[in-house]
């Protein structure tokens, strides 16, 4: 460790909490990972993941009104569309094709999701793909357990960082090299928008029943939340529990709950086996709400060149 020549023995700490609380903000103030310390919950720097946790018990004090609940409801599905189609489908696997201005206004979206940029997203995953269910993997819940692969992991110095090396197609693009350094940006924006419409809601509306405190708390805390474990599942659930068609050198697993859960991630044992198709449920019967959804965009001219299932696949399966 390299430390100042004026420096005090109480001075590193102070640096360290002042640095940390910065990377709350912008993510390109990263410190050198300590690596005695890389793959330990850093509990400062996920503070605020914790307290979008505990904002979610505002519901007791705010209430719910049918306004707020479908707020929250669309703002699931569009961020999961937004997850699904473009941070994984797209940016992770390049599975289709679209225009730059396509590709940012989802890559915003899935922004707003508290699951950091499009850069990052896509270079754990990458990283996942190589190393899934080994030692490198870092959420694999039979090398780590659990509640590691479903969040843990997420939590520590090296789960924060972005390794550019693993994106280099993607960081060609600055507007994207911006949603990854300052990954905090686009859902404070969209809590400040939601406490907004709820307060206008209030005023213009009353008859409604929706306040700002509500929408923010069920519009924002809670369907963030919610949509933030539904993902994850993909992670831990989906190498514990369903049907295995293909033999992989993984856990992974095809389970419909989770398919349906996460508009088709959960076709996991097949994405596992071709990560290279836009298409995760193989089967007619596989409901891919994501697949659906890009093949209207394809329709309307949004995306194009989406990679199909190639034929020998079929004849891999076991049933």
């Amino acid at each position: 460790m390299n430390v100042h020549p004026n420096a005090t023995p109480e001075s590193p700490p102070v640096a360290h909490r002042v640095g940390t609380l910065r990377r709350w903000f912008d993510t390109s103030t990263a410190a050198p990972v300590d690596t005695a310390r890389g793959d330990r919950i850093d509990w400062l720097r996920a503070s605020p993941f914790v307290v979008m946790h505990l904002a979610c018990f505002g519901a007791i004090w705010t209430g719910v009104s049918p306004v707020a609940l479908w707020v929250a409801l669309a703002l699931y599905a569009v961020r999961m569309f937004s997850l699904t189609a473009f941070y994984h489908r797209y940016f992770s696997h390049r599975t289709f094709r679209t225009s730059r201005p396509v590709q940012f206004v989802f890559a915003l979206i899935g922004a707003s999701c508290v699951q950091r940029g499009p850069l990052w997203w896509a270079a754990h995953h990458r990283h996942h793909h190589r190393h899934t269910d080994t030692l490198l993997d870092p959420h694999s819940p039979a090398v780590h357990g659990f509640l590691w692969s479903h969040v843990g992991w997420f939590l520590t110095p090296n789960g924060f960082r972005t390794e550019m090396a693993r994106v280099p197609d993607l960081a060609n693009y600055p507007e994207l090299r911006w949603l990854d350094r300052f990954d905090t940006a686009i859902p404070v924006l969209l809590a400040i928008a939601l406490f907004g419409l709820g307060k206008v809601l209030e005023h213009v509306a009353p008859g409604l029943g929706t306040t700002g405190w509500q929408m923010l708390v069920w519009g924002f805390f809670i369907s963030t939340t919610v949509l933030f474990h539904a993902t994850v599942t993909i992670n831990s659930l989906a190498h514990r529990f369903g049907r295995r068609r293909f033999d992989t050198d993984d856990d992974s697993r095809n389970n419909v709950w989770l398919a349906l859960l996460t508009f088709g991630e959960g076709w996991h044992n097949n994405h596992h086996f071709f990560p290279g198709t836009v298409r995760q449920g193989f089967r007619w019967w596989e409901i891919d709400l994501t697949y659906y959804g890009l093949r209207v965009m394809a329709w309307l001219g949004l995306v194009h060149d989406l990679k199909p299932i190639p034929a020998w696949v079929a004849a891999k399966a076991k049933r």
